[in-house]
């Protein structure tokens, strides 16, 4: 079964499911099963909780812990079978019986000699091990006051390992420069670009840290709305400033504009001491078996009387159901996809009237009733926010929905828990979200929408806020890696504000890197080569490779002096190897051997700002903003698009191209355009084809996918809820052939920041930190 097989049942499963949600530190039912397996405990039912959940998507982590020791299980075993690299071993020469300065230099000067052959034998089959030579050579040149030729060596380090790189002894060999060193420095191209990062780093501002030892301690005064959040964070219940503010709103009233320390502490204590009785939960065998192995009892009622019978009401993250007495059993009540309406009822008994929750599903005809006494109005909201949640998680293909509505239901109980119950249904409602996008908002995603959405994923999942999607790359599996037989699933990576960046399995759409940092810049370019690297642009000039199998950044290219703005590669000769294109704002254009990571050619393009680059059938095209240029074999400009008349009159400039040489057609998009321009290579004077974009206020992005042109657009404003805010965008498809827009995609309330593709078969779009999720789509 191929990788996108396995994507395909997988994501189908999951949303069939939608999906049964893995909460940490709350124990499920395998786990009810394994411990009573382990410790023979009875039958006895209990009425402590599952664990309330710390963190918004903390669940991932634990995936990723199975996964890895999942995957040291797998090398483990096959390290067994696999024999390991042969050990190289570099002779140092003898040395001098009777110590002199000049016997000292002789023995430097042949240790160089022999590091020198040692690299030139190596070359670029190990780089790992011409790393260490290098900087062991570095290092003898640094004894022998050789600065130059010791810079060179470590700046060498760049391309071989950064891990080993040191930092300090190269800013000292910088400031030891004679001015001559440095005159000869500045014709030497790699020490030139050294110095320039050692500059750069000088210049930084220093980063302030806080050495204390963070220790959580109950607050002595009433709480500001920053430190709450502060608060709320340390102690570890959320980590969502959306939600911790909704809390704030909560736990605060008209009278009060900050959180009092004492409704501080006995909320803080009624969500503490839910956590402590979590692992007591001991349900029936017979309940354990009727619940899918993944679900967690989240509440249970007090002993209540239902129109089912007398018992308890239990909520998993998938449905509810009633826990009879007398004869102890299971009776499901409604799965949360399930329930059509559900409303408070009162009825008179002698001289009050007595509330009561009554809930309708699609399945059966009659009413579940339960009189639930003082907690109704809080099982009303509980239930309505737990059916919102799986609703827009099934119209939105978000398993977070039901993540993030959990987190608000369990929120809700503990501030209903420890407020005064003249005000804690009020305080309670506060932190309903998706109940009240479902009533403020039209939230009816169009069919077409809905048949091509398959899935989406949060990259932000454990961050304080959403993050924008800046860039994304699909990088195809490998049935084998080269020196095990363990088989290596597509990857997504998913590049976000500050060097951060996340890697999904393309199979599962599973975390498996939470971050990778490339810096302290945004990442504004990514590239696959092969199997085995991955380039990214940074706006700090320097372009991080990262290895697919360590994932981890150890090789630098520093060669560009502004922001790196576009990567690109040629695939159409194969006799040396991949060759590589990089390019930087201020129009400066590499050519990459892809094995030496050396520099083959260097070109100069005069723009006022170079955006990004495009290789097709070996043939250069960039983005210019103000143009799009073809360039020569030698560099040189060949062919010319401008932008049109009516377009340079206003502050716009293309955003984005894409060149289609079968056809002889080059299309371009602008930022503040709502029209598509498809202009004809063999003549590209004469004014273009303009298809009009339904619906938007600008391109951002293009990408083409078969007999398709995918185009990410702008937000464009519409009315809408507080919940939901007035911004949406569409993901736009137009058909080659007839030149028309197929079908447009309702995929995110803020901008489309990033699209690509994933081997045809599938389309991800990537938003703006409003949003700043990952929509997955099917390709026709």
């Amino acid at each position: 079964m191929d990788h996108f097989a396995r994507m395909e049942l997988s994501t189908r499963a999951e949303m069939q499911k939608m999906p049964v949600v893995e909460v940490p530190r709350r124990p499920t039912m395998q786990e009810i099963l394994t411990r009573r397996k382990s410790s023979g405990f009875g039958n006895k039912l209990s009425k402590r909780l599952g664990m309330s959940l710390p963190n918004l998507g903390g669940y991932q982590v634990l995936s990723i812990e199975k996964n890895l020791l999942l995957t040291r299980a797998v090398m483990s075993d096959s390290a067994l079978k696999t024999p390991p690299d042969p050990v190289k071993v570099f002779k140092l020469p003898e040395f001098p019986v009777f110590l002199s300065f000049h016997t000292v230099q002789a023995y430097y000067s042949e240790l160089i000699q022999l590091l020198g052959n040692a690299i030139f034998s190596v070359q670029t089959e190990n780089s790992s091990l011409l790393a260490r030579f290098y900087y062991l050579r570095g290092f003898i040149n640094t004894l022998c006051s050789r600065r130059l030729d010791a810079l060179s060596d470590f700046q060498s380090l760049n391309k071989t390992d950064m891990a080993i790189f040191p930092t300090h002894l190269v800013a000292w060999l910088v400031d030891s420069l004679q001015q001559e060193e440095l005159q000869q420095a500045q014709t030497r191209p790699e020490l030139k670009s050294l110095l320039f990062k050692i500059k750069m780093d000088n210049e930084k501002p220093a980063v302030r840290t806080d050495n204390r030892i963070k220790k959580f301690k109950l607050p002595q005064n009433p709480l500001g709305q920053d430190e709450f959040v502060r608060c709320i964070q340390e102690c570890g219940i959320v980590k969502d400033v959306a939600t911790i503010s909704r809390l704030f709103d909560a736990l605060t009233d008209e009278q009060h504009t900050k959180v009092d320390p004492n409704v501080f502490r006995m909320f803080y204590t009624f969500w503490k001491e839910t956590e402590a009785e979590a692992q007591d939960v001991n349900l029936l065998s017979e309940v354990v078996s009727r619940l899918d192995d993944g679900e967690c009892v989240s509440k249970l009622s007090s002993r209540v009387k239902t129109s089912y019978g007398v018992g308890k009401i239990a909520m998993t993250q998938k449905r509810l159901f009633l826990l009879t007495e007398g004869q102890p059993g299971f009776l499901e009540i409604a799965k949360f996809r399930d329930i059509q309406e559900v409303k408070m009822a009162s009825a008179p008994f002698l001289l009050v009237r007595i509330l009561s929750l009554r809930i309708k599903t699609f399945s059966r005809p009659e009413l579940f009733e339960a009189n639930l006494k003082t907690e109704t109005g809080l099982w009303n909201l509980i239930i309505k926010e737990m059916w919102a949640g799986r609703k827009m998680g099934d119209q939105d293909k978000d398993p977070q929905c039901m993540t993030q509505a959990l987190t608000n239901v369990l929120l809700m109980d503990a501030v209903f828990g420890c407020l005064n119950p003249h005000r804690s249904i009020s305080a309670a409602s506060k932190l309903v979200y998706f109940d009240k996008v479902l009533h403020e908002v039209d939230m009816m995603v169009p069919n077409t929408t809905s048949e091509t959405l398959k899935h989406k994923i949060n990259p932000s999942l454990d961050l304080a806020e959403p993050q924008t999607v800046c860039v994304l790359l699909y990088t195809p599996g490998q049935l084998r890696d080269k020196k095990s037989p363990i088989v290596m699933n597509p990857k997504l990576w998913v590049a976000l504000s500050g060097g951060r960046v996340v890697v999904f399995d393309a199979a599962s759409w599973s975390m498996l890197q939470d971050c990778i940092q490339t810096g302290e810049l945004q990442v504004t370019c990514m590239m696959g080569l092969v199997h085995d690297q991955v380039w990214m642009g940074s706006q700090d000039s320097v372009i991080y490779i990262i290895d697919t199998h360590s994932m981890s950044c150890n090789k630098q290219l520093t060669e560009h002096r502004h922001e790196v703005t576009g990567l690109s590669v040629d695939t159409t000769d194969h006799s040396n190897g991949q060759l590589a294109y990089s390019c930087s704002c201020d129009g400066t254009i590499l050519q990459w051997d892809s094995a030496t990571l050396k520099v083959k050619r260097q070109f100069h393009l005069s723009c006022d700002r170079l955006c990004s680059i495009r290789s097709y059938d070996g043939i250069l095209w960039c983005c210019c903003g103000d143009s799009i240029v073809e360039l020569k074999k030698c560099g040189a400009p060949q062919r010319r698009i401008v932008l049109p008349d009516d377009l340079r009159s206003m502050p716009s400039c293309f955003s984005c191209f894409i060149v289609v040489p079968e056809r002889g057609q080059v299309w371009t998009g602008c930022s503040d355009s709502v029209e598509l321009c498809l202009w004809q290579t063999d003549n590209l004077n004469q004014s273009p084809k303009r298809i009009s974009l339904p619906g938007t206020s600008g391109v951002t992005c293009m990408i083409r996918v078969k007999n398709q042109i995918w185009v990410g657009c702008r937000g464009w404003s519409r009315i809408g809820g507080l919940c939901d805010g007035q911004l949406k965008s569409l993901v736009l498809v137009l058909d080659l052939d007839s030149l028309t827009v197929t079908k447009e995609l309702l995929a995110h309330s803020d901008s489309i920041q990033t699209l690509c593709s994933a081997e045809d078969r599938y389309v991800l779009s990537g938003s703006a930190r409003r949003d700043g999720k990952i929509a997955i789509w099917q390709v026709a």
